[in-house]
């Protein structure tokens, strides 16, 4: 093989190695690239996503609320309860002394 041989052979290769990094290139930018309608799609879904969070937080805001009327209201009925328990233990117990009276007045008549 002589030196023209050589160069041509090395100018191919070259080529040929150029030839295939433009052709990836040109691969890996068409798969990678973004049209303005997938722009638009991406920031659809991400205007959805905003508005699906702020109603998430809504959600657990109210139901957080909700929980704490509800153990208030809970609070108030258990103490209203034991109130009551309260005063008709206190007229289970009147009653009795006043049976326990009736019946010594009866007795003694």
């Amino acid at each position: 093989m002589n030196r023209t041989e050589i160069v041509i052979a090395t100018a191919v290769i070259l080529f040929a190695a150029f030839a295939l990094g433009w052709v990836m290139r040109w691969v890996v930018t068409s798969f990678t690239h973004v049209t303005k309608d997938d722009m638009s799609d991406l920031e659809e879904m991400a205007h959805q996503l905003h508005e699906a969070e702020d109603l998430r937080d809504q959600a657990i805001t109210y139901a957080e609320n909700r929980e704490r009327d509800l153990s208030n209201m809970l609070t108030q009925k258990e103490a209203e309860l034991a109130a009551a328990m309260d005063g008709l233990r206190e007229a289970r117990a009147e009653v009795s002394e006043l049976r326990a009276y009736l019946e010594r007045i009866t007795k003694a008549v």
